[in-house]
């Protein structure tokens, strides 16, 4: 059996939209709350490669970390911004759906279905 994983925050409106979508389909997901354990770099960088994006793309640019860190200087590198998010979870584009080698951010919820 494929385990499906969510990276999720309860107290974000989405993140519950795409585990309650995920409980519709009769799917019940391992959930990683990722605030309360945070990914490692190593994992984090195997998440952006399964959702084929940079590490500038999954942060949540609307944070203050995001601000008080000066993440925005275009000169800092993918390991640098890996490292903030480590640091700082809150700063990670949720939620994260991963299954069998793919992910999808669910923004919109429905997203997710493209690898289910």
């Amino acid at each position: 059996m494929t385990t499906i994983q969510i990276l999720h925050n309860p107290r974000c409106s989405k993140s519950r939209q795409t585990l309650a979508l995920l409980e519709e389909k009769g799917i019940e997901p391992e959930i990683i709350k990722y605030l309360d354990t945070p990914p490692t770099a190593t994992e984090l960088k195997d998440i952006l490669q399964k959702l084929n994006i940079s590490a500038r793309d999954l942060l949540r640019k609307g944070e203050d970390d995001y601000k008080d860190l000066n993440l925005a200087d275009p000169t800092l590198s993918d390991d640098q911004l890996i490292q903030a998010m480590v640091s700082h979870p809150k700063l990670i584009e949720r939620p994260i759906v991963i299954k069998d080698g793919q992910a999808k951010i669910g923004r919109p919820p429905e997203s997710v279905l493209d690898i289910l």
